[in-house]
């Protein structure tokens, strides 16, 4: 039975209505932990440091997809949900095609800058030219990831999340199948890790440009449209949350390499890695819940249902609290197993990993909750306020932490210091909900 954006939302339907954004987020964070599983395995520790160093640096081009997919699905979203189809078609369409420019012009500054970028974030020899290389593979491939972050957003706002989960299952199956052929057979190394990489995200990115511009029986479908500023700015605002959160991801990543470069050299920038590639796969939870739940926030906000979005807010809290919970006691006691996928052929660097990742792991109580709060409050147009939590969870508190704490606690304040950030944030996140809640009406 088909779920539609308009329906009284039970728990039982919000969870089916959310599983399938849910599980495209993971699959879409195997791109990263595939790539960094064969090259770690079958490449070498350098080449896993080099992908590492510079990974953050390519998925900070790919967050304007992200900022358009989610700002963009919150207007179009609450346009449907003030009867204006038409209209809400036309916004559809111009953000897809102002994505591709705006996707192809960053590609040819990233591949242009490539060696600068590199040696900024420290790399030199070995580490430098892996760096290059494998930067330069993967933002070939910049169009379609862009498409591919705004189609996950805009599938769940068409009422098909499962078409989604189709198109990412599609493309990370390609990418699994490409990673193994080109560096397990070939032994294309690095570079076989990136192309494999860039194909599959065509497959999750140009497939859905054919769907939506044939008929379909969704809610969305490209048409004829013109570039509207007002809607481009007013999608920037709203989804510059959701692009400060991967953006700043990007950029407290490159904070966390320097300081483990200092206090643990090579091995640290390994073991942070293998980290992050974990975290990717616990994160897609909260991730694609934000993403399945926001379309149905903003329906029923734009629509004037209150009593759904007091009924929506209240669950959201409960499950995002709940998963918080389970997410951590799973990460604490699959440590071991976890990290043996990516490091079991270095006892070094696996303890340090399994010890960093006990500490690490603490965040997960707290960070469901803050990315929730955040979509949340896209969801409803205000762009200021999910931004403001977004901004200091995911970079302020980061920074600070990250380079306070390590004075005091060593290498094991950088693993600390993105559960000291979470909690500071969900002291903003809870103050921001009961500020506003008589001006939304969800509380």
């Amino acid at each position: 039975m088909r779920i539609q954006l308009s329906d009284h939302f039970t728990y039982r339907r919000l969870l089916r209505f959310v599983i399938s954004p849910i599980l495209m987020m993971i699959c879409t964070s195997f791109y990263s932990i595939v790539d960094g599983f064969f090259v770690s395995n079958y490449v070498g520790k350098t080449p896993f440091a080099a992908l590492n160093l510079v990974f953050p640096v390519c998925m900070a081009f790919g967050t304007v997809g992200i900022m358009i997919g989610t700002g963009g699905s919150a207007v179009v979203s609450k346009t449907l949900g003030e009867g204006k189809r038409e209209e809400a078609n036309r916004y559809f369409s111009m953000l897809v095609y102002f994505s591709i420019g705006l996707s192809l012009a960053l590609s040819v500054i990233g591949f242009v800058f490539a060696r600068p970028i590199s040696i900024a974030l420290g790399a030199s020899g070995e580490l430098l030219e892996g760096s290059v290389l494998y930067c330069r593979c993967l933002i070939v491939a910049l169009t379609p990831f862009v498409l591919q972050n705004v189609f996950q957003s805009f599938f769940v706002t068409a009422e098909k999340p499962g078409l989604s989960l189709k198109m990412s299952l599609a493309a990370g199956i390609t990418n699994v199948a490409l990673e193994y052929l080109f560096i397990a057979v070939f032994g294309w190394g690095l570079a076989g890790a990136a192309f494999a990489t860039g194909i599959g995200q065509v497959v999750g990115g140009i497939f859905p440009l054919f769907y939506f511009a044939g008929n379909n029986d969704s809610l969305l479908k490209l048409t004829g449209t013109k570039l509207e500023m007002q809607i481009i700015l007013k999608t920037f605002g709203n989804g510059s949350s959701e692009m400060v959160t991967n953006l700043s991801a990007s950029v407290i990543n490159i904070l966390y390499n320097f300081q483990l470069m200092k206090l643990a050299g090579e091995n640290g920038i390994a073991a942070y890695g293998i980290i992050m590639y974990v975290n990717f796969a616990f994160m897609a939870i909260y991730l694609g819940y934000a993403i399945g739940s926001s379309p149905v926030v903003g329906y029923h906000y734009g629509a004037g249902n209150h009593e759904e979005l007091k009924s929506l807010r209240r669950k959201s809290m409960v499950l995002m609290g709940g998963a918080g919970i389970l997410m951590t006691t799973l990460a604490e006691i699959l440590t071991v197993p976890l990290v043996s996928i990516f490091a079991n052929y270095d006892a070094e660097l696996f303890a340090m990993t399994c010890h960093g990742f006990r500490l690490y792991a603490l965040a997960f109580a707290a960070m469901g909750l803050n990315v929730w709060g955040s979509a949340f409050f896209t969801a409803l147009g205000n762009g200021l306020v999910s931004a403001a939590i977004s901004f200091l969870r995911t970079l302020l508190f980061q920074i600070v932490m990250v380079l306070a704490l390590p004075v005091f606690l060593g290498i094991d304040g950088i693993w600390l210091a993105i559960g000291a950030a979470e909690i500071l944030a969900l002291a903003v996140t809870g103050m921001f909900l009961i500020v506003n809640r008589k001006k939304y009406h969800y509380a």
